[in-house]
């Protein structure tokens, strides 16, 4: 009778709740009953008990938790039976997954996150964000972090990532690969909605006062204070805009750093701003030379310049300090056929030349060797006048 009652009860249980088994990979609910130096004992209900071993025990469950009887934990089946013959869960494996699902529903979300930068390479800095490891590119530091070495020194690079190791820094997620292990993040990307309320404020055609904060091969860099707020509050943090190296100065340009130098004082005019990049100039701050071009140049002038440089396109020459002007190829080789610009001139010579055109709207002006001696080379600017004074 008694086995009877028991059978009863058993087939009242199984008609009350169905069991569903789950399989392997599965996550499990369930409770941890026993906690040893080595194991730890999971009662996980209708299946029965799971344990945890290894290295779960020893080192925490990723974010440093150390497993108390009591607790309510989530657990991958890894085995149904082990060598044991124990049902094997993992709970580190399950927080793993859970940290991937945070990560993509940040990334998702767009969402800004403090990390510590852990370790730096040549390619950028080492993160952790869940118990994850990540990685941050150089391309997406801020502008505060971003190494700016004007030699490009890769040692000097790495060098200043390695000063960054051990801050704690705001970034967001660009990339988070669960199945290949893959997270990327940007810190660049997380200034930019931090400066995004402070670029509403400015306005193309502001002049902004601040420093040099790097010089590179296009341009330069300048750090200048936001505006005030309405209620009369400047922001702590710097915004940071480009110089083109088109708007330094109205003379051409090979290389920024022979107009400006890190830690210069400058002023700028905002010509552009998209998204959270500002572009500034410098030269329209100062009056345009070509404005008066006509009243000081006129066309079949003949004129000296100085040789800047030659390239495929021809001479470029410079009339004064800011007026320049191109003996095109096509004209020279109509003074010199057969010749190279090369064989006639020579960069840092003064010679004489005529103006064939001047359009200072487009700062153009074109220019043809004044002197043509049957195919000799046209002497410097000294030697032109003592030939036009023997005459």
């Amino acid at each position: 009778m008694t086995e009877e009652k028991t059978m009863s009860a058993l087939q009242s249980l199984l008609n009350e709740e169905t069991v569903t088994i789950p399989v392997l990979g599965d996550v499990v609910e369930g409770t941890v009953i026993h906690v040893s130096s080595n194991h730890a004992i999971v009662d996980l209900g209708p299946i029965g008990t799971g344990v945890v071993l290894g290295k779960e025990m020893k080192s925490g469950m990723g974010g440093g938790l150390k497993l108390r009887e009591g607790d309510a934990v989530s657990a991958t089946l890894m085995s149904f039976e082990n060598e044991d013959g124990d049902i094997e869960i993992s709970i580190r494996e399950a927080s793993h997954d859970k940290s991937w699902e945070d990560l993509m529903e940040k990334r998702d979300g767009k969402s800004v996150v403090e990390t510590k930068v852990l370790d730096a390479n040549k390619g950028g800095l080492m993160i952790e964000l869940n118990g994850i490891m990540g990685f941050l590119p150089v391309s997406q530091l801020s502008s505060e972090h971003y190494p700016r070495v004007e030699d490009g020194d890769k040692n000097k690079i790495l060098e200043l990532l390695r000063a960054i190791i051990g801050e704690t820094i705001k970034v967001r997620i660009l990339d988070a690969d669960r199945e290949n292990e893959k997270l990327i993040v940007s810190e660049k990307a997380a200034q930019s909605e931090r400066d995004r309320e402070l670029i509403n404020r400015l306005r193309v055609g502001d002049e902004v006062e601040g420093e040099i904060s790097g010089v590179v091969d296009f341009g330069a860099f300048v750090k200048f204070d936001p505006p005030i707020d309405k209620d009369g509050k400047r922001a702590n943090q710097k915004l940071e805009g480009l110089v083109h190296i088109s708007e330094l100065a109205w003379q051409l340009i090979d290389n920024p750093r022979e107009i400006v130098k890190t830690g210069d004082k400058v002023k700028a005019k905002i010509i552009g701003i998209e998204e959270t990049r500002i572009s500034l100039s410098m030269k329209a701050l100062r009056e345009d030379p070509w404005v008066g071009a006509l009243e000081k140049y006129a066309v079949d002038q003949v004129v000296s310049g100085k040789v800047d440089k030659i390239n495929h396109f021809g001479a470029f020459v410079y009339l004064d300090r800011d007026i320049h002007g191109l003996a095109h190829v096509s004209e020279f080789q109509d003074v010199y056929p057969g010749k190279k610009m090369e064989d006639i001139f020579q960069v840092g010579e003064t010679y004489e030349w005529k103006i064939l055109s001047i359009e200072p709207k487009s700062h153009r002006m074109g220019l043809l060797p004044a002197l043509k001696d049957e195919g000799k080379k046209p002497a410097p600017k000294k030697a032109v006048k003592k030939v036009v004074d023997e005459k």
